[in-house]
């Protein structure tokens, strides 16, 4: 590791230990960056040095539109009111509380450019859950919309940040507006090291309790230069547009470290759900789209209620995406979707395919500069077509801050992502399910995503999770948590259609033995099924 420009160590000093990191690899030439880095000076001051002062960077919610230059502007200010008034010291942990703004942005880039280390959350998180990131990566400052600060008020004494400063993200001037007033727009970049840490990204809580993930400045950038660079080929004219929290490293990547990288701008929206999307995409013509499954199946049977034709590449990730959903998409609207996994271990998709690449079906290959394959128990490679753990590594990787299941993710210095896939003999991977939706029930192995895309391809279905439940017979049956479509009513007819429907579509022994159905599925704010919570209530 480089020489720290961190006063404070928390970060390095609670890194795993070595000896328990995955294997690093930076195969491709672009991936090789200078021992000294700051990311932020490569987001947006490279623009401003290379005479792009004036290129739209950000364009917010309202239509206000910042160049490159008002970007530096803000993040310079924000940067010396972090230094200056608030004694923020290279190290030193940031929470950061907003929707998708511009000023999340700015606060977002200041943090980074002043040495800092950004750990930002989801909005809509309540005081116990913010108490446990406070608590865990010891923030010591916060910058807050005045909007969401009630939260913040009815912390826990003990882990209420020691400075914290509000903003409000549109027009009205709060207290760190009124503080950047005060101070130059000038401030020059920390002289971070490469692998300083400047992000703990909390993993989203699909599985219970969230685990913060270590990233470094170089690491903002090898995504770029992997997955956006190599699949999604971005030019500067493109718009983005993404329906993930900044929170969600999917969103960070999508909405904002894409488009900066090759000079592009990004949308920002506070408001993201499908009908804000569809609304905006007619309003503001992105190119390219971010959001997950669920949201391209809402908008597939509305494309006649907004004009969404300047989208030429849509991007699916969150979740596995259904070959029913791809293929609807595609008679619909002529454009293949970009499927992808990614984590917030690894910080963003490192196994996709574009264009031509695509085979429906099939999440992908590996992304340039990325290394996969598929793993029994023991770590033995497995053959084309057997199904096995999907193991990854690449120029990013999981370093959990202080948590012991670093030695489970991390195995033979290849990450192990938790899911199952199989992978054919032209490298093409295939998802199976998480390792943990894996039902055995009889002695067979049943994967719940292929039970829910099964459901899927029924009319009543809007949507569904299928998980296993305890059976003193069998060990497991089949679990479906069906959401219905409008028009139709929970009966037993109905579930014994569902489940002849399933019978038909896959093997047999696949069909969901019970059936509930429910109003809403759980989710994380990401838009992420919390099977772990089904799984409680198929306990239960």
């Amino acid at each position: 590791m480089q020489h720290s420009a961190h006063q404070d160590s928390f970060a390095r000093d609670n890194l795993p230990p070595r000896s328990q990191w995955p294997e690093m690899i930076f195969t491709l030439p672009e991936l090789h960056y200078p021992e000294r880095l700051n990311c932020a000076d490569h987001f947006i001051d490279r623009h401003l040095r290379q005479g792009l002062s004036d290129v739209t960077a950000i364009i917010g919610p309202d239509g206000a539109t910042w160049s490159y230059a008002d970007l530096a502007s803000h993040v310079n200010r924000i940067c010396n009111v972090l230094v200056g008034r608030l004694g923020l010291v290279p190290g030193n942990r940031v929470l950061l509380r907003a929707a998708n703004t511009p000023m999340m942005v700015a606060c977002y880039f200041a943090v980074l450019k002043a040495g800092g280390v950004v750990v930002a959350s989801m909005p809509l998180l309540r005081a116990k859950e913010l108490s446990f990131m406070i608590t865990k990566a010891q923030i010591s400052h916060a910058l807050c919309d005045q909007r969401l600060v009630a939260e913040m008020d009815i912390l826990p004494q003990d882990s209420r940040p020691a400075h914290r400063l509000t903003f409000h993200s549109l027009s009205e001037p709060a207290e760190l507006e009124a503080s950047m007033a005060e101070v130059p727009d000038v401030f020059t970049a920390c002289d971070t090291a490469q692998d300083d840490v400047c992000l703990i990204g909390f993993t989203s809580g699909t599985t219970g309790v969230p685990k913060g993930t270590m990233h470094f400045h170089r690491d903002m950038l090898a995504i770029c230069d992997t997955f956006s660079r190599h699949v999604l080929k971005p030019t500067a004219t493109d718009l983005f547009l993404g329906s993930a929290p900044l929170a969600f490293t999917f969103g960070l990547g999508g909405s904002v470290l894409f488009p900066f990288h090759v000079g592009a701008a990004g949308l920002v929206l506070e408001r993201t759900s499908p009908p804000d999307l569809m609304a905006a995409i007619a309003q503001f013509r992105p190119s390219i789209l971010f959001t997950a499954p669920t949201t391209y199946r809402f908008m597939l049977a509305r494309l006649g209620e907004a004009d969404l034709s300047s989208l030429c590449k849509c991007v699916s990730a969150g979740e596995a995406l259904p070959k029913a959903t791809s293929d609807a998409w595609f008679e619909a609207t002529g454009m293949r979707l970009i499927d992808g996994i990614g984590g917030t271990e690894m910080l963003h998709i490192f196994i996709s395919a574009a264009g031509d690449d695509i085979r429906p079906g099939a999440t992908g290959r590996a992304v340039p500069g990325f290394e996969a394959k598929v793993v029994d128990e023991d770590g033995n490679t497995l053959p084309s077509g057997v199904l096995g753990r999907l193991a990854v590594r690449g120029p990013t990787g999981c370093r959990y801050l202080a948590d012991d299941r670093q030695a489970k993710f991390v195995q033979g210095g290849w990450n192990l992502t938790g899911d199952t896939y199989t992978m054919d003999e032209d490298g093409y991977f295939w998802y199976g399910a998480r390792s943990d939706d894996m039902i055995v029930s009889s002695g067979y192995n049943i994967a719940g995503p292929e039970v829910e895309a099964a459901l899927l391809q029924h009319e009543a279905v809007l949507e569904c999770g299928v998980v296993g439940a305890p059976d003193a017979e069998r060990g497991h049956v089949v679990r479906a948590y069906v959401v219905l479509r409008p028009g139709f009513s929970p009966s037993a007819e109905l579930t014994a259609y569902l489940q002849k429907h399933v019978r038909d579509s896959v093997a047999p022994y696949k069909y969901p033995r019970q059936i509930e159905y429910l109003q809403i599925l759980p989710r994380t704010e990401t838009g992420k099924v919390q099977r772990f919570k089904l799984r409680e209530m198929a306990a239960g």
